[in-house]
Protein backbone atom coordinates (compact mmCIF):
# COMPACT_ATOMS: atom_id res chain seq x y z
CA UNK A 1 0.00 0.00 0.00
CA UNK A 2 1.18 3.61 -1.01
CA UNK A 3 1.37 6.29 1.52
CA UNK A 4 -1.01 9.04 1.28
CA UNK A 5 0.26 11.99 3.18
CA UNK A 6 3.85 12.18 2.36
CA UNK A 7 4.73 15.38 4.93
CA UNK A 8 3.04 18.63 6.04
CA UNK A 9 3.98 21.93 4.63
CA UNK A 10 5.12 24.55 6.85
CA UNK A 11 5.14 28.09 5.02
CA UNK A 12 3.98 30.96 5.58
CA UNK A 13 0.87 30.40 4.27
CA UNK A 14 -0.09 27.22 5.55
CA UNK A 15 0.69 28.81 9.25
CA UNK A 16 -1.71 31.76 8.60
CA UNK A 17 -4.48 29.11 7.29
CA UNK A 18 -4.05 27.02 10.70
CA UNK A 19 -4.13 30.16 12.63
CA UNK A 20 -7.32 32.28 9.98
CA UNK A 21 -9.57 28.94 8.89
CA UNK A 22 -8.34 25.63 11.07
CA UNK A 23 -6.37 24.27 8.12
CA UNK A 24 -3.22 22.10 7.59
CA UNK A 25 -1.61 21.76 3.68
CA UNK A 26 -0.03 17.99 3.21
CA UNK A 27 1.94 17.17 0.47
CA UNK A 28 -0.11 14.04 -0.67
CA UNK A 29 0.49 11.16 -3.04
CA UNK A 30 -0.81 11.73 -6.29
CA UNK A 31 -3.00 9.04 -7.23
CA UNK A 32 -4.68 9.69 -3.53
CA UNK A 33 -8.18 10.45 -3.74
CA UNK A 34 -10.00 13.30 -1.47
CA UNK A 35 -11.94 10.63 0.28
CA UNK A 36 -8.76 8.51 0.95
CA UNK A 37 -6.78 11.57 2.25
CA UNK A 38 -9.65 12.61 4.43
CA UNK A 39 -9.37 8.91 6.14
CA UNK A 40 -5.84 8.96 5.98
CA UNK A 41 -5.68 12.04 8.02
CA UNK A 42 -8.51 11.28 10.34
CA UNK A 43 -7.08 7.93 11.36
CA UNK A 44 -3.16 9.07 11.77
CA UNK A 45 -4.24 12.10 14.75
CA UNK A 46 -7.80 11.04 15.69
CA UNK A 47 -9.29 14.36 14.32
CA UNK A 48 -12.45 14.90 12.79
CA UNK A 49 -11.66 16.68 9.45
CA UNK A 50 -14.76 18.95 7.41
CA UNK A 51 -13.32 19.34 4.24
CA UNK A 52 -10.12 18.28 1.77
CA UNK A 53 -9.49 20.36 -1.21
CA UNK A 54 -6.41 19.41 -3.41
CA UNK A 55 -4.06 21.29 -5.91
CA UNK A 56 -1.14 20.59 -7.97
CA UNK A 57 1.98 22.93 -7.88
CA UNK A 58 3.37 23.73 -10.72
CA UNK A 59 6.07 21.73 -9.69
CA UNK A 60 4.02 18.68 -9.93
CA UNK A 61 3.48 17.52 -6.12
CA UNK A 62 -0.15 17.37 -5.05
CA UNK A 63 -1.16 19.22 -1.76
CA UNK A 64 -4.42 18.52 0.31
CA UNK A 65 -5.59 21.57 2.08
CA UNK A 66 -7.44 19.82 5.00
CA UNK A 67 -9.91 21.66 7.03
CA UNK A 68 -10.71 20.55 10.52
CA UNK A 69 -13.96 20.74 12.25
CA UNK A 70 -14.06 22.98 15.14
CA UNK A 71 -13.60 20.20 17.88
CA UNK A 72 -9.77 19.84 16.57
CA UNK A 73 -7.35 22.93 16.32
CA UNK A 74 -5.35 22.69 13.61
CA UNK A 75 -2.49 23.89 15.82
CA UNK A 76 -3.19 20.87 17.87
CA UNK A 77 -2.47 18.36 14.64
CA UNK A 78 0.37 21.00 13.92
CA UNK A 79 1.95 20.67 17.60
CA UNK A 80 1.74 16.58 17.17
CA UNK A 81 3.65 16.87 13.81
CA UNK A 82 6.48 19.21 15.03
CA UNK A 83 5.72 22.28 13.08
CA UNK A 84 5.14 24.11 16.51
Amino acid sequence: MTRIILYPLATEKSIRLMEKENKLIFVVDKKAKKPEIKKAVEDSFKVKVEMVNTFVSPAGEKRAYVKFAKENPAIDVATQLGLM
